[in-house]
């Protein structure tokens, strides 16, 4: 009988030490589950994040590709992020727009339709709407949305509101009434409006609000569409830039950032960044070279081609400048207000902000005191990228001449902003 009850003892201690074991590998079964699970949610809202960052979009012969976001994506951010958006009722739009008329409509990006609104107290407006079809996606909007709604200075376009209602992404900015720059440049009719003094005064815009976004806002902003269709024209012709669905924000010290996703318009990208996805506030001021030189000469660089070589406006401003001939960039709309010697300088600084490589181009900072002085030395441009489409040439390829060319004497110096 004693037996017989160390037998029950020793197989009760037996089915607990089984129990307690086998309760313990479910223990660290269920434990290492969760955090696999842990793991692959930060590992999926880390990818979340760098696509939000990086969401990107090729610009074709304006066809563009791209990623498309969700309409519940925005919806779905939380109420406190929700509340920098300025928000605007989705019914005035509607009304303003007269339903979103094609007698209202101004035209069509990549983001969608654009049309043209009247409040009630006589407010003009402008209403971008995400089309389903966009190359663009909503992270664009939210992007651009989050970005420009903190930005204040009179050479960007200012955004009055957004909405999110009813299956609707509506984006609400002040009225341009002399729509965007290409209009208006790109047009043998209407660039006759554009004289020598007013093409100075919108160079100074946009050089002042890219500054802006590069050294003086409280955001590090790297624009990287900088393009003749993203700058608005006001009533009085001034210029301000748009578009900010594809801008990156740089944080502290952070100078340059490379992504795999290239974004914005060839013909326009710096070849660090259109070859290799490396891109500062050096690609911007390249960007803006390429738009000065096309605001001097009436001419898109993309589909510049002027011999069987395939030039571009920037080989050819190039040629020119190491001939001496630069004035001929000059659009012949010009030669009656134009101011020679302005010309070649403002020519000069284009050249200098295409330069191939990056760390020889200037920064904003400068290139606005270059464009102000009169009194500054200029460096000497070297060689430019001469980029066509998705083929960037390096220095040399299209010329076998030296890669510093010396015009007039120029002297080296280095410009110190203000």
């Amino acid at each position: 009988m004693l037996d017989s009850g160390k037998k029950k003892t020793r197989e009760s201690r037996t089915w607990i030490a089984i129990g307690a074991t086998v309760s313990s590998i479910i223990v660290l079964v269920l434990f290492s589950f969760l955090l696999r699970c842990i793991k692959r949610r930060k590992e999926r809202v880390k990818e979340e994040k760098a696509n939000s960052q990086e969401t990107g979009l090729l610009h074709l012969a304006d066809g563009r590709l791209g990623n498309d976001y969700t309409y519940d994506a925005l919806r779905g951010q939380k109420q406190e992020e929700t509340q920098e958006f300025p928000l605007f009722p989705l019914h005035l739009a509607v009304e303003a727009t007269q339903h979103f008329s094609d007698e209202n409509k101004l035209g069509e990006g990549g983001f969608g339709p654009v049309y043209k609104g009247k409040l009630a107290d006589g407010k003009e407006i402008a209403v971008k709407r995400l089309s389903r079809t966009s190359g663009q996606g909503l992270q664009e909007f939210k992007n651009e949305v989050t970005l420009i709604a903190k930005l204040q200075h009179k050479n960007l376009v200012r955004l009055l509101g957004c909405c999110l209602e009813e299956n609707e992404s509506l984006l609400i900015y002040e009225y341009m009434p002399n729509k965007s720059l290409d209009v208006f440049l790109f047009d043998s009719a209407r660039r006759v409006q554009l004289d020598w003094k007013r093409r100075i005064s919108i160079i100074h815009g946009i050089a002042r609000g890219l500054l802006y976004l590069h050294e003086d806002s409280r955001l590090r902003i790297i624009h990287r569409d900088l393009k003749a269709s993203n700058v608005l024209l006001d009533h009085e012709m001034n210029p301000k830039i748009s578009d900010f669905g594809m801008a990156r924000i740089f944080g502290g010290n952070q100078s340059e950032a490379n992504t795999n996703r290239i974004v914005g318009t060839y013909g326009y990208m710096a070849p660090e960044y259109a070859m290799e996805g490396l891109f500062s506030v050096k690609s911007d001021v390249f960007s803006f070279g390429v738009l000065l030189l096309e605001i001097i000469s009436g001419k898109k660089n993309s589909g510049f081609y002027l011999s069987e070589l395939g030039q571009s406006l920037l080989s050819y401003t190039w040629k020119l400048w190491c001939e001496g001939e630069a004035l001929e960039l000059m659009d012949p709309v010009l030669k009656q207000s134009c101011v020679a010697a302005e010309l070649l300088k403002f020519i000069h600084i284009g050249l200098l902000c295409v330069q191939a490589d990056s760390a020889d181009r200037p920064i904003m900072s400068s290139v606005v005191v270059m464009l102000a002085s009169d009194n500054v030395t200029l460096p000497q441009p070297t060689e430019p990228a001469f980029s066509v489409g998705r083929n960037v040439a390096r220095p040399g390829q299209f010329s076998s001449g030296a890669k510093v060319c010396s015009v007039n004497e120029v002297t080296l110096s280095n410009v110190s902003p203000r």
